[in-house]
């Protein structure tokens, strides 16, 4: 009978509570990313003067078409890790969403009048880049090299197309980040429980 529990597979991890390394990391990404998500709004705000480009709005869904004319990609959809997702995979898709968006951002921020605040939400982005990282590189098996983000090429002949770049940008990382929050608080239960008792 002890050679059967011995042998008996251990259930995956999906929450990183035992290990305290990880959940300073986690704790310390979901701080990072409400901070993204608190700064979004200022910075549409300081960069996007058309009138008609609104940070939450239903006509952003009318973008569609020219999101993909400039050649802006979709951010990878996030799902919480679960009994069907590796917590690897929520990683790394997290990771590969933030790049995306630091790539985005990087390459329409030198066309904008006022980039002061999308220069610290980008590096607010690396920052959060590098704590996913750290939290990937732990969860591993076997060390694996992360892919260095390509360089995006956007499609910008006028002012119009930098601030729909920009504006759909922000919309998408807004977005994305709320998902990152619903994923990252499915690791971390150590603050639902404290706020619970």
């Amino acid at each position: 009978m002890a050679t059967f529990a011995r042998s008996a597979p251990l259930p995956e991890r999906n929450t990183l509570v035992e290990d305290p390394q990880s959940l300073e990391i986690v704790q310390r990404s979901r701080s990072l990313i409400q901070k993204i998500l608190l700064s979004i709004p200022d910075a549409h705000k300081s960069c996007i003067h058309t009138e008609t480009l609104k940070l939450n709005s239903s006509e952003n869904a009318k973008l569609v078409i020219m999101a993909s004319t400039i050649g802006i990609p979709s951010a990878p959809v996030l799902r919480a890790a679960s009994e069907n997702l590796n917590l690897e995979t929520s990683l790394r898709d997290m990771s590969e969403g933030l790049q995306l968006h630091r790539a985005l951002l990087s390459s329409v921020s030198p066309r904008l009048e006022n980039k002061d605040k999308v220069t610290g939400l980008l590096a607010d982005i690396r920052d959060l880049v590098i704590q996913i990282n750290k939290l990937l590189k732990l969860v591993q098996a076997e060390a694996v090299v992360q892919p260095t983000p390509t360089p995006v090429a956007l499609s910008l002949p006028g002012e119009y197309e930098v601030q729909v770049a920009a504006h759909l940008t922000l919309v998408q990382l807004q977005a994305f980040g709320q998902d990152m929050v619903r994923c990252l608080r499915s690791l971390d239960q150590s603050n639902d429980e404290e706020t619970e008792s």
